[in-house]
């Protein structure tokens, strides 16, 4: 079976790392994977794609067409006659972008439902990462598919080692946030806030972004704990990996976090009220300790090799 992945290389969301990691675990199932990368944003860019496209189809005999996010779909669209296309939606491209205040964005919004109605009538199968995206499409050529965790890549380890490679001092109370701080839908401002409210100048709140995707094991099991105040997530693979770790988590109740944390020891789901935030940090640094959450990630089949499985289960039903 031979999948063509199609994906952006120019955007700031970090997903090119998240997409070569389920590359790669399709591979070790036996699937041969190659990759298309849109390295050009904008209208002239997206349609420029769309000629590279035909050309690498020309040169290329590929099964099936596999496009993750919605963007990305729209270049593979004029070629889903001559192929199944798959569809993997990240979150707010059926979600829609959020403003500062948490309102949606107009436009993103008659983006968002242009894309449920693709999903419906035009594409072949869609895969999204949670309940909240499934019921946004309500049909039934869709599955629920979060993306999967290497769990030989992130691991619980040492802390003091951790800190000693990314040059955190061993006292300092490491409150970590994945995510570049100038995406508004990740909500830094409200991190920022309950972090003040907390008080302690040995709690430090570290942003984390444009590392090197293998780094992050470093990160998060440096940390204190993982914080994360999105408006809205598909299923975020911070927890994910943070889980994998074994690190404790503050999150707002976005995509399948509640169900990612039901009940795990040192885990804490919260509003987007600062104070509420700042306490449940306090708990969760007072934790000092390891939690369960690999295990959890283990249970619930979240590692890449299981989501592998269940992703060539939809390419054999679509070849089919």
């Amino acid at each position: 079976m031979k999948v063509l992945f199609i994906s952006s290389t120019h955007n700031k969301a970090g997903r090119g790392s998240i997409v070569r990691m389920q590359g790669e675990s399709l591979s070790r199932q036996g699937v041969e994977v190659y990759y298309f990368g849109i390295d050009r944003g904008g209208f002239a860019g997206y349609i420029s794609s769309i000629f590279q496209l035909g050309r690498s189809l020309r040169r290329n005999k590929v099964d099936i067409l596999h496009a993750h996010y919605g963007l990305s779909a729209l270049v593979a669209l004029p070629f889903k006659i001559r192929f199944p296309l798959v569809v993997s939606f990240m979150g707010d491209d059926i979600l829609g972008t959020n403003n500062e205040d948490g309102t949606i964005r107009k436009g993103s919004l008659l983006l968002a439902r242009f894309n449920v109605f693709l999903s419906k009538w035009i594409f072949t199968h869609t895969i999204v990462k949670s309940r909240q995206m499934f019921e946004k499409l309500n049909h039934r050529k869709a599955s629920i598919i979060a993306n999967g965790v290497n769990l030989t890549l992130f691991r619980p380890a040492d802390k003091a080692e951790a800190r000693a490679i990314i040059g955190e001092a061993s006292t300092t109370k490491l409150i970590l946030f994945l995510s570049d701080p100038s995406r508004v839908e990740k909500n830094y401002r409200l991190a920022e806030k309950a972090v003040l409210l907390i008080g302690d100048t040995d709690v430090k709140l570290l942003a984390v972004y444009r590392h090197e995707y293998l780094s992050l094991v470093d990160f998060y099991n440096a940390a204190d704990v993982i914080l994360l105040t999105s408006f809205h997530e598909g299923s975020p693979n911070v927890i994910k990996e943070a889980m994998a770790c074994n690190c404790p988590v503050v999150s707002t109740d976005v995509g399948d976090v509640k169900w990612l944390l039901d009940g795990l020891e040192g885990c804490y789901i919260v509003s987007q009220d600062p104070i509420e935030i700042a306490n449940k940090l306090l708990m969760a640094l007072n934790f000092n300790k390891k939690t369960k959450g690999r295990e959890r990630i283990i249970q619930l089949g979240l590692d890449s090799k299981s989501i592998a499985r269940e992703i060539v289960k939809v390419y054999e039903k679509v070849i089919n």
